[in-house]
């Protein structure tokens, strides 16, 4: 971090924020910071000492590091201003600060020694033409709405301002906290079932580049059939419970769950955040055995014998994929482009009859440990041609021949 002024200017990417010198500061830091909160804090003139790393995380334009944030400066100065062109979400434009001056500016006006000519010598030039439309107000708590940006999409959320005194009464400091605006029963939907981790993998894959990872997909055999002796409501359910089961299995092995299409299942296993190629495809073939074992109790839960519900599974490996994730203001998802993924696809499509086919590419990344958790002996495995299997279909023939893959 740099120091001038007596002060620390700015703490770097890296870095998470020091806790604040005030003992009630510096509480109601571990307190909110710790526990997840979107919090800011400033000292009773309104000064940055603290943002939690929720919040620069989230602000941040690089996945994996934290917004710079400017301590020691007054929040409405020019070098927290100045911030909005290197923070990729939340106050990003001119705009959106002078909104948030605008709400808060009140609360400043109040705390600000020698009133209205101070803080205009204070704020940043493009927020002194609001000064003479704020009132001073000594409210000790105040909730507003804070608008943002998000890739140049408008973001909301709900915030409190909150004084904080010590014993006497006296005002040591000020603190915002927030969350997006949607209430906390819709968030706690949205997230109760949600596995952390695998939204942490997620988080990692924002920004899309080029990973290798492992693939696989996996689909309903016969579901059209099927589809045709079960209700609708019934086999809804049954829709229901497989893509929860697969799912997990991919959750559980360190997987990132791709689109769902239909009856079928995507799943990427990038070595990044598995720790080594060999460690993604062993995950792979992990999650696909789970899944396979799950489907018995699948079918009874919707009245149907095992047999009845046949998975086709088809697991390749991506040298040069380009995964990325794609949110949008109705879903957020990982999703993988390139040539391997089309291939695993047609691999899994010959797999007819409940079978698991893995690519050659797939199974000789395995090293010899992690062959031997799997009971796999890759230097001892045979291969077919995709264009040489009876189950070949014709685009498998046409797109990928000669795929090379064994039967695990």
């Amino acid at each position: 971090m740099r120091v001038g002024r007596g002060y620390v200017e700015e703490v770097e990417p890296s870095e998470i924020c020091p806790l604040p010198e005030h003992p009630l500061l510096r509480e109601a830091a571990s307190t909110f910071g710790g526990a997840g909160h979107f919090v800011w804090i400033f000292d009773r003139e309104w000064r940055v000492v603290y943002m939690g790393e929720e919040m620069r995380l989230s602000w941040s334009s690089r996945t994996g590091e934290y917004a710079p944030v400017a301590l020691g400066h007054h929040l409405f100065s020019s070098d927290s201003m100045a911030l909005r062109d290197v923070w990729r979400y939340g106050l990003t434009t001119v705009d959106l600060w002078r909104n948030f001056f605008a709400q808060v500016g009140g609360m400043v006006l109040y705390a600000t020694a020698g009133g209205r000519d101070a803080l205009r010598e204070i704020v940043d030039p493009l927020l002194v033409d609001l000064i003479d439309d704020i009132e001073p107000s000594d409210t000790t708590f105040f909730n507003f709405e804070m608008l943002g940006s998000s890739l140049g999409s408008d973001m909301r959320g709900a915030m409190v301002v909150q004084r904080v005194s010590d014993a006497d009464g006296d005002v040591v400091g000020w603190m915002l906290v927030g969350k997006p605006l949607a209430g906390m029963s819709v968030l706690t939907g949205m997230a109760w079932q949600r596995d952390p981790a695998h939204l942490d993998r997620m988080e990692q894959f924002e920004k899309a580049g080029r990973h290798p990872a492992a693939i696989l997909f996996a689909d309903l055999e016969g579901s059209s059939a099927l589809s045709r002796t079960m209700s609708t409501a019934g086999y809804f359910a049954l829709g229901r419970r497989l893509v929860r089961a697969a799912d997990q299995s991919v959750v559980d092995a360190g997987g990132l769950v791709g689109r769902h299409v239909g009856d079928g299942v995507v799943a990427f296993f990038p070595a990044a955040t598995s720790g080594s190629e060999s460690a993604a495809s062993r995950a792979c073939i992990e999650a696909a055995r789970s899944l396979r074992s799950a489907i018995g109790g699948v079918a009874a839960r919707s009245g149907l014998g095992e047999n009845d519900v046949t998975l086709r599974f088809g697991l390749h490996w991506g040298a040069t994929l380009f995964i990325g994730r794609i949110t949008t203001s109705a879903r957020t998802e990982v999703t993988a482009l390139g040539d391997q993924v089309n291939e695993g696809a047609r691999i899994e499509a010959c797999a007819t009859g409940g079978r698991t086919l893995a690519s050659k590419d797939l199974v000789e990344r395995l090293d010899a440990a992690d062959a031997a958790t799997l009971g796999l002996d890759p230097d001892h495995t045979t291969y077919t041609q995709l264009a040489d299997l009876t189950t070949a279909t014709d685009k498998a023939r046409r797109d990928a021949p000669a795929i090379a893959v064994c039967e695990l």
